[in-house]
């Protein structure tokens, strides 16, 4: 952990002032950093694994209790095959790396997507790491890896057509409050702010039953600069919005 700057000591006063729970991130830009700076796409996400991990402690250090980011889309399958590969390898390498020092700092990890999709040996990594920590009492970092948020809402409505088909549950008690908890997220509250880095201005298919009503943030920054002044200034930008929840 760091100890917070004088400049930020009110960031805790407004997180709590806001109740603001949940912060979700499209972690977008690792390989035009790489790119402007001559270096390979590999050192631009190992970057970005950085600025994760400074984010994740930070979020700490502010009081935000859920933390998703988003790691690997459904879409990422159609990029180069290497690079796929190493993005799993890297995912695998981070996760048993980090989980020592995340679980002793009492991080609760979960993994949001369909994870029947990789390879046994990761699938075995990260349902370790959901494991070891699933009882701690710290940030709880969701990481969104191989998502895609329509196909998150296809697979609720399937299994909620199961039910009914099962008569486990009658088709009129299906209401927004049932179907959120067939998703991914069924465990935490819809994220109150949602940021995305990287300056495009689109949601590329990330948590969209669940952004409904959060307040939505674009910075020019790139991923990998991502730091805990960074996400203070988010915090106080989300301070100044009036939300007023589609009244």
């Amino acid at each position: 952990m760091v100890v917070m700057e004088a400049n930020e000591k009110d960031i805790k006063e407004i997180v709590e002032k806001t109740n603001l729970q949940h912060i979700a991130i499209i972690m977008d830009g690792n390989r035009r950093w790489a790119k402007e700076k001559g270096l390979p796409s590999a050192i631009g996400h190992k970057k970005g694994v950085d600025a994760l991990k400074r984010t994740v402690y930070a979020c700490d250090d502010f009081g935000i209790k859920y933390l998703t980011v988003y790691a690997f889309s459904t879409e990422n399958w159609n990029r180069k095959p290497e690079e796929v590969d190493f993005l799993m390898n890297l995912l695998g390498t981070t996760i048993k790396n980090e989980l020592k020092e995340l679980h002793e700092n009492g991080v609760v990890i979960t993994f949001l997507g369909d994870l029947t999709k990789l390879n046994p040996k990761l699938q075995e990594i990260l349902y370790n790491a959901i494991e070891t920590t699933k009882d701690n009492e710290g940030v709880h970092l969701q990481i969104a890896f191989n998502y895609g948020a329509r196909d998150e809402i296809v697979n609720a409505a399937r299994n909620i057509a199961k039910k009914v088909q099962s008569g486990e549950i009658d088709i009129n008690s299906i209401d927004e409050e049932l179907f959120s908890k067939e998703l991914y997220t069924n465990n935490s509250p819809d994220p109150d702010l949602l940021i995305r880095t990287g300056g495009e201005l689109r949601v590329s298919n990330y948590l969209l039953w669940q952004i409904a009503y959060s307040e939505i943030l674009v910075v020019d920054e790139y991923w990998p600069e991502y730091d805990r002044v960074s996400l203070a200034s988010a915090i106080r930008e989300f301070y100044s919005r009036n939300r007023r929840w589609g009244k």
